[in-house]
């Protein structure tokens, strides 16, 4: 199993502690784009397609519903290994 799969299982068992840092890596490796609002703002975008994903960077760990929403993003998207 590679690690970028062993990380995302390990996002999936227990979403109250991922870093932004993990699960950026994640959805960029899922195919998703990311962008950050001008003016300063915490928040980025991801978009695939037609999905959008909004992911507030907060430290040391992102609220547990983001975490959720992108875990439902991520399902049945796959993950390139590089």
């Amino acid at each position: 199993m590679g690690s970028l799969k062993k990380l995302l299982e390990k996002i999936k068992r227990n979403p109250k502690t991922v870093r932004f840092d993990e699960l950026d890596m994640v959805l960029r490796r899922a195919g998703f784009e990311r962008s950050q609002p001008r003016g300063g703002s915490s928040h980025y975008v991801y978009r695939k397609g037609n999905r959008k994903l909004v992911v507030p960077r907060r430290q040391p760990y992102i609220l547990q519903a983001y975490v959720i929403r992108a875990i439902k993003h991520l399902e049945g998207v796959e993950v390139d290994e590089e």
